[in-house]
C-alpha cells in the first residue's frame, strides 16, 4: 500500500501530521478515509503478509469517530493539529470504550477500565482518532529480568518491521 496523500513523493507511511492536515483542509482527504487507509495497512502487514503482530485490536468505533470528526471539521473547523489524526495506544494505556486494556497479559483479558487515562482523554479532546491498541512486552517488560522483549501473552512475539527476525526492542 503506497497510497499518495499530498504531493508526488508523500505516501501514507511517510506523511507527517502537517501534510495530513493540509490534505484534509483541502478536501483531498477525510479523517474517515485516513483511518480506513491505516486499518487496511494494518490488515496487510499485521494480520496478513509479514504478520508483525504489532496491533492487538482495532477500535470498532474508529471509523464512526472519524466520520463525526469530519462533520465537525466541516461545521466548525478543526480543533487543532490532531483533529482527525489516527493514533495507536500501547495496550497499557486505559481507554473507556469497547477496547480492552490488558498490558498484553491474558490475566487481564476482557478488562475494560471505567475511564480513559489522562493522555487518552487529552488525545480525544484534541480530536485524535484512537485507532487501536498496540502490542507491547507483557506488563511493559516488568515481569522478569530475563523476559523476551516484544512478547505478550495476548499478542505473541512482536516482530521488528524492518528486520523481521529481530525483536521490536520496545517502542
Amino acid at each position: 500500500m503506497n497510497e499518495e496523500i499530498r504531493g508526488p513523493h508523500t505516501h501514507l507511511e511517510e506523511a507527517t501530521i502537517v501534510e495530513l492536515q493540509a490534505a484534509m483542509t483541502s478536501g483531498e482527504l477525510t479523517a474517515h478515509r485516513l483511518a480506513q487507509m491505516y486499518i487496511e495497512r494494518i490488515s496487510a502487514l499485521d494480520r496478513q503478509g509479514p504478520s508483525i503482530k504489532s496491533i492487538l485490536e482495532i477500535n470498532p468505533e474508529a471509523l464512526e469517530i472519524a466520520r463525526t470528526l469530519d462533520e465537525e471539521r466541516h461545521a466548525r473547523g478543526p480543533r487543532g493539529p490532531l483533529h482527525g489524526i489516527p493514533v495507536l495506544l500501547k495496550d497499557s494505556i486505559a481507554t473507556a470504550d469497547q477496547m480492552q486494556t490488558t498490558a498484553g497479559s491474558l490475566a487481564l483479558l476482557g478488562s475494560r477500565p471505567p475511564r480513559d487515562a489522562f493522555v487518552t482523554h487529552r488525545l480525544r479532546e484534541a480530536g485524535a482518532v484512537i485507532l487501536g491498541k498496540a502490542n507491547l512486552s507483557e506488563w511493559a517488560n516488568f515481569r522478569s529480568t530475563a523476559s523476551s522483549s516484544g512478547w505478550s501473552g495476548r499478542g505473541g512475539q512482536g516482530r521488528n518491521s524492518y528486520v523481521l527476525d529481530r525483536t521490536p526492542c520496545g517502542s
